[in-house]
């Protein structure tokens, strides 16, 4: 099926061409799902509320618009929601963080050639989704105080922890 009419259809309501277009970025927006939550299900849940709201403002889609990005702004504003709705951030002392808690000395050799989605999902949820909204997405700080109800102060606190651990994480798990 070509994208025009996927378009057309979807504008129509019609669920063969709404199914078209969930089989064509499902992969891709999961992804974008999951670097927002470590939990498979609860991405994929975000997934399908996302694109329940894709189908439902539709009609709002312009088509000078790049429709990949149109939709994946969707499915991250979705992912913001379901993380306002269930945390709140607050300054991270990364010492006594999780992501040292644990004995990452005793994962397996082939831990080391994950891709760096696996690195940044070590992070606590609160440095992640501020590192995701200002590398990933572009946001700027103040922008993130604002979605996430927090000060730009703790944002770029928040990104700069985010990015010190990375960056030890990184030569953690990666022989230079």
């Amino acid at each position: 099926m070509e994208l025009d009419e996927i378009i057309k259809g979807c504008r129509e309501g019609s669920r063969k061409h709404q199914e078209a277009l969930y089989n064509m970025f499902a992969s891709k927006m999961f992804g974008v799902c999951l670097t927002y939550t470590r939990d498979r299900d609860l991405a994929q849940d975000i997934l399908h509320d996302g694109f329940f709201k894709v189908f439902k403002k539709f009609h709002q889609y312009n088509e000078d618009w790049s429709l990949f990005a149109w939709v994946r702004r969707i499915i991250v504003n979705t992912a913001i929601d379901h993380f306002r709705k269930t945390n709140r951030i607050t300054n991270v002392d990364f010492q006594e963080s999780e992501y040292l808690g644990g004995s990452y000395d005793d994962v397996s050799e082939s831990f080391k050639t994950a891709d760096l989605s696996q690195i940044i999902n070590m992070l606590p949820i609160g440095a992640r989704t501020v590192f995701n909204l200002y590398v990933v997405e572009g946001y700027k700080h103040r922008e993130i105080a604002d979605i996430l109800n927090i000060s730009a102060g703790t944002s770029k606190s928040q990104l700069s922890k985010a990015k010190s651990v990375l960056k030890e994480l990184v030569n953690k798990y990666y022989d230079r």
